[in-house]
Order: structure tokens, then C-alpha cells, then sequence
């Protein structure tokens, strides 16, 4: 092979190399690009810090968030939300600060968020409805239609779907939540002496829970189940 052949065969090797190298570059800088824009305007993920939402959601659980709800589309009852601390509702805890790494994978979306300032809860009532607990089977009312909820945990020995009762009317652009595992949980109804009296304005909500994504053997679509809320509309209309 000629002086010039071997030439060229390197130049060539070297080309594919940098050429491989800088389009590498490209995908990864198009991939971190979209991902924040995801997790800026669409989809967000958070993990989960406590027991409160099971047996729906357990402790270091990842959930990815519809960022669309409310601003497009409306809250709906039964709705899996991510809010921000409306002040005094999270249990002091300890928390394990993310290296710099981490953050940068939270920052562009591609780590769930782990900071001390979110809650997920259920949506039971929404602006107008008035929710009670409870009736004399034990059950959340909503516009005087009990709910029959097929995800809640109750300890054993206890008949109802709260330990304490309670009656309220939800405020217009806010919502009242509860967590599914309904005796370790410092929901709505442990917070009406805070300044909210224990509503959660939409304009706190960061988005509606839609998958469980992590870890994979707990993979789940989350939703409301059908029939629990069959009727609080039309109640409320009554």
C-alpha cells in the first residue's frame, strides 16, 4: 500500500471518529433539550416520601405528572395531584441533599424531583361541593352521594373512611384532598387551622399524576376507579 493510501485510511479512520463523536454530542444535546422542555411545560416526576397514598403509591415510588392540569385542563375528583406545600403541611424530615449531579438530572427532567416541598394527594371535592364524613356506614359524602372507594387503606378494627369528621364547602378554584391510606395521612382535615383552613388553591397544583413508572414491577396507570364519584355532579346541581 502506497504512502498516500495509508494516508487517506487514517484521515478516514479519524474522520469516523470525530464524526461519530460530534453527532453523539448532537443526540445528547437534543435529548437534554426536550427532556426540559418536558419537564418544564408537559411532564414532571416526582418520588414518593411517605405512606400516606398507599397501597396506590409506596415509599420511593416514581410518578410522572401531567403539568397540564389545571392551567388546560381541568381538576377532576378522584385526581392523583402534585401540590406545593400550601405552608405547614409536610412533616419536617430528614433529607438527604442530591449531589450536583443529581441536580442537573432534575433540572432537565430526567431524575424525579426529591426536594422537601411537594405533596400528593387525592382529590375528593373541587370548588362548590360540599364534603362531609361521615355517613352512618362510614363513608366520605360529596353533595350528599357516598363514595364507595375501593382504594383506601383503613386499619383493622376501623369502620370508617376518616377518624375525624368533618364538614366543608370547597372554595371556588380550589380543591380538598385526602390520602388514601386514610389514618397516616396529614391531609385536608388536619389543616383547617392552617391558613387555608386545609384547601388547596389550583393555582398550588403542579399537575395530575397519570403513571407509576418506577420501579418497573409497580408500573400502574393511575386513574379514579369507575362508579366512585357516579352522581356528585348532578347532586350538586339539584
Amino acid at each position: 500500500m502506497s504512502d498516500a493510501e495509508t494516508a487517506t485510511g487514517g484521515r478516514t479512520r479519524r474522520g469516523g471518529v470525530v464524526g461519530f463523536l460530534r453527532d453523539l454530542l448532537v443526540i445528547l444535546v437534543v435529548a437534554f433539550l426536550v427532556s426540559f422542555l418536558l419537564k418544564t411545560f408537559l411532564v414532571r416526576s416526582f418520588y414518593i416520601p411517605s405512606q400516606s397514598m398507599e397501597q396506590t403509591l409506596k415509599i420511593n415510588d416514581r410518578i410522572l405528572v401531567n403539568q397540564l392540569v389545571p392551567d388546560l385542563i381541568d381538576v377532576q375528583r378522584g385526581d392523583v395531584v402534585v401540590f406545593k406545600d400550601p405552608g405547614g403541611w409536610l412533616y419536617p424530615r430528614a433529607e438527604t441533599a442530591p449531589t450536583g449531579f443529581e441536580k442537573v438530572l432534575q433540572a432537565v427532567g430526567l431524575a424525579a424531583d426529591t426536594s422537601d416541598d411537594y405533596v400528593v394527594k387525592r382529590v375528593i371535592g373541587i370548588g362548590g361541593d360540599r364534603v362531609q364524613c361521615c355517613d352512618a356506614e362510614g363513608r366520605v359524602m360529596v353533595n350528599g352521594v357516598p363514595l364507595n372507594e375501593p382504594y383506601i387503606v383503613i386499619p383493622p378494627g376501623e369502620t370508617k373512611a376518616s377518624a375525624i369528621d368533618f364538614d366543608v364547602t370547597v372554595p371556588k378554584d380550589s380543591v380538598w384532598v385526602m390520602g388514601d391510606n386514610r389514618y397516616q395521612s396529614k391531609d385536608s382535615r388536619y389543616n383547617q387551622d392552617q391558613p387555608g383552613k386545609g384547601f388547596v388553591p389550583d393555582s398550588e397544583i403542579v399537575g395530575r399524576a397519570f403513571v407509576l413508572n418506577w420501579p418497573l414491577n409497580h408500573f400502574t396507570w393511575l386513574g379514579t376507579p369507575e362508579g366512585t364519584f357516579t352522581g356528585v355532579e348532578q347532586a350538586r346541581s339539584e
